[in-house]
């Protein structure tokens, strides 16, 4: 098998373990960027923190109510058998109706998410956004 922390034989810049400096001169310099947003400003301004509260503020609870009902599904599964197998109607039961109710709230929790989005964080993002001068950077 092919070792490679081992240089191969014959290529002398991996044996001598040096790379050749590049040529002096301007010509393989970059142009200078222009300063870009104080980041650090933005993270310790007042409507920065206030973004991450209302952020915060819906998805520590909701993940936790998820995260419960679900921790109740798998228990009720687990442990209460007789619960879980009764028929509702046909050959449907509960185990199974609770089972597909895990889809239906994934997909609720979803749409609420983007909805609380959409109305409460994503216009403050903007606003911070025009504020920092980055509107007119993701138009380039």
């Amino acid at each position: 098998m092919y070792d490679v922390a081992r240089p191969v034989p014959g290529n002398a810049l991996e044996e001598t373990g040096r790379i050749p400096a590049l040529p002096a001169g301007d010509q393989h310099r970059r142009p200078a960027t222009p300063p870009g947003p104080d980041y650090s400003a933005i993270q310790a301004s007042p409507e920065f923190a206030s973004l991450r509260r209302r952020f915060r503020g819906f998805v520590f609870p909701m993940s936790f109510a998820f995260f419960a009902w679900y921790m109740t599904y798998v228990l009720l599964a687990a442990y209460a058998h007789d619960f879980m197998s009764r028929k509702v109607f046909g050959q449907v039961n509960v185990a199974i109706l609770l089972g597909l109710g895990q889809f239906v709230s994934t997909a609720l929790v979803t749409w609420l998410y983007l909805r609380y989005a959409r109305r409460r964080i994503d216009p403050r993002v903007a606003e911070l956004r025009a504020r920092a001068g980055l509107a007119e950077e993701q138009r380039r």
